[in-house]
């Protein structure tokens, strides 16, 4: 099954707890089984304005109508995309991931060009610490969320802005899971 990526914001502020409350009631009224939709999980931004969620279901319409069921309406930013791992990466290392950069492109981009200038810039990440952890790429290659581990979201954006990475956003995030 493909997986779909929901990039959200939100005025107020959530906390874990409130997307773990969601989860279980989705799972509660049995919309995710009838409709063959799974959560991976969720990314909370530290200060949790902002949100991205990944799922494997058939299709983003099935998603959707998931989604509609716990009152969500927003979701212009729903996209189905690839998933691209530092290779050798380990599950600890995997869970470490605490920075989310996300980048837009205004034309089409492959995953080899943006990882070619990451390549070129590697020696800022390792100035500052910052590890690549993953990469989720839309299948239209005009969105792209990637993960690292990094002392804090500063280092992450100094080394990107250094290695003149195009980046729309950088947030530390809080991991919520299933």
């Amino acid at each position: 099954m493909p997986e779909l990526v929901l990039e959200r914001e939100f005025a107020q502020a959530l906390r874990a707890a409130m997307v773990h409350a969601a989860s279980r009631s989705l799972e509660g009224n049995g919309c995710l089984q009838l409709h063959r939709v799974e959560w991976i999980g969720s990314l909370l931004s530290a200060d949790g304005h902002k949100m991205v969620c990944r799922f494997r279901a058939p299709d983003a319409e099935s998603l959707r109508i998931v989604l509609r069921t716990v009152g969500v309406e927003d979701m212009r930013c729903l996209w189905p995309g690839t998933l691209h791992e530092r290779p050798g990466l380990t599950k600890e290392e995997g869970a470490s991931a605490n920075v989310l950069v996300r980048r837009r492109f205004a034309q089409p981009v492959s995953v080899e060009e943006i990882q070619a200038l990451e390549d070129a810039g590697a020696w800022c990440l390792e100035a500052r610490r910052v590890k690549f952890i993953r990469t989720y790429f839309s299948i239209d290659c005009k969105r792209m969320i990637c993960l690292y581990r990094a002392p804090d979201a500063e280092s992450v954006r100094q080394a990107q802005r250094q290695a003149n990475m195009p980046v729309e956003d950088v947030w530390a995030f809080v991991n919520v899971r299933p």
